[in-house]
């Protein structure tokens, strides 16, 4: 199974979804910007570069829900997150705007599944990593995906 979306247990994926921004904004406002450059444990990613990676993803996934749309069996593009995370070092890169453009895209993809037809859920994709799945387990992912960054940025904000 997806390691993303068995965090979601019984939980509505598009629910997650949709609080996700709100509960990032709300997390920002608790740690300001000191806070944001805290971890959650040595050698781990700041708050700040956890919603830079959030961003960063959201992309992905608005990408990914896109093509698995278009086209027949898609499979879908992996991507290095150790890469993409390189520009992550500079201060240009707030969190503040991260959060805005995860927010944005986020709200586009939202009325894109809201939009899916219920048969496409079951849409066959496939991926290099992880093997054949459904366009489904592609909103379980991203759902999950923020529940576990959600987790480490409360963990965050709890040592505050």
């Amino acid at each position: 199974m997806n390691p993303y979306a068995s965090l979601l247990g019984n939980r509505d994926p598009l629910q997650i979804a949709s609080e996700t921004p709100a509960r990032l904004h709300a997390i920002e406002k608790n740690l300001g910007t000191n806070g944001m450059e805290r971890t959650y444990a040595p050698g781990k990613w700041s708050a700040r570069k956890i919603v830079c990676h959030l961003a960063d993803c959201e992309v992905v996934f608005a990408f990914r829900f896109r093509q698995a749309l278009a086209e027949p069996d898609h499979v879908i593009q992996p991507f290095d997150q150790d890469a993409w995370a390189r520009p992550y070092d500079s201060s240009t890169l707030s969190g503040s705007k991260a959060i805005e453009a995860f927010s944005a895209v986020r709200q586009w993809n939202l009325a894109l599944l809201k939009s899916v037809p219920q048969t496409d859920f079951s849409k066959p994709v496939s991926h290099p990593e992880r093997g054949k799945m459904t366009f489904k387990v592609i909103l379980e992912t991203m759902a999950g995906h923020d529940l576990n960054h959600l987790q480490q940025l409360d963990t965050i904000a709890a040592a505050v």
